[in-house]
């Protein structure tokens, strides 16, 4: 693995006795439970946000053709939907977010929930269809590419079609804050709908490093001494580890670095 690996060696935690390290983990443990709490406190509040009734008609095309929004909560109430960048220049999503959909867990947890996940992509359906099988995904996915879906929920952005607003920011926001590859192009994110009969609410949509709290590589990787041994941005299609790479993010990255 090279340089990366030799890193990883060099950083490792300085040794000490069993008691010693007891005490600088009890001490981190005071700051985790502080944490949880915290958050606890977070997600209460993401709850009791307001929601906003969608009155746009969109429709989709998925494997049974075209179908309506209210039929991606496949009868369930609540409906949470990941938009994957679409890479034109690949013909598929982008590996980033191709990343964050591979760390979907069994989908009948959600569904016992009563909330059903998907992800929505400006592909067009043909090109979908063909990334998803290669991708071996079973969450279900659909193509917006005939709806102004995308745009209206902002991971879509092209002045001519609608204003730009990416991540709470305008463009002339991320202009000044030196962030230019927010104002254009496709952009990833996650919405949440919930349903009450034929009727649509959106309740809360994240963007940028909002996602990272689905990423649940991450999420073990930080328990680790060595850490992320990676940025998303970094991460190829993972039918590309230990091959041909040449799609990796990379290059793409350099053009769109990370914001939080």
């Amino acid at each position: 693995m090279g340089t990366d690996a030799d890193e990883r060696v060099t950083n490792r935690p300085r040794v000490v006795s069993r008691d010693d390290w007891l005490v600088a983990r009890t001490e981190l443990l005071a700051e985790e439970k502080a944490h949880t709490r915290a958050r606890d406190a977070l997600n209460a509040r993401r709850r009791e946000l307001p929601m906003v009734r969608v009155d746009q008609d969109y429709r989709f095309e998925g494997p049974d053709g075209e179908v309506r929004l209210p039929d991606l909560f496949e009868g369930r109430d609540q409906l949470i939907v990941f938009h994957l960048m679409w890479r034109w220049d690949l013909d598929a999503g982008c590996p980033s977010c191709s990343f964050q959909v591979d760390n979907v867990g069994h989908l009948a947890h959600l569904h016992a929930a009563g909330t059903t996940l998907a992800v929505v992509t400006r592909g067009p359906w043909a090109s979908l269809a063909r990334f998803r099988a290669r991708m071996g995904w079973g969450v279900p996915v659909y193509s917006s590419f005939a709806s102004s879906f995308n745009y209206d929920f902002h991971v879509t952005l092209d002045e001519a079609v609608a204003p730009v607003e990416y991540n709470y920011r305008t463009r002339a926001e991320h202009e000044r804050a030196g962030m230019p590859w927010h104002t254009r192009g496709e952009q990833p994110g996650t919405s949440v709908f919930l349903r009450d009969g034929d009727d649509v609410y959106h309740t809360y949509s994240t963007f940028a490093r909002g996602g990272e709290l689905l990423l649940t590589t991450f999420n073990y990787l930080d328990l680790t001494p060595s850490g992320r041994p990676y940025h998303v941005g970094e991460v190829p299609h993972h039918d590309r580890y230990g091959g041909d790479r040449s799609e990796t993010n990379i290059a793409f990255l350099r053009q769109h670095p990370p914001a939080s």
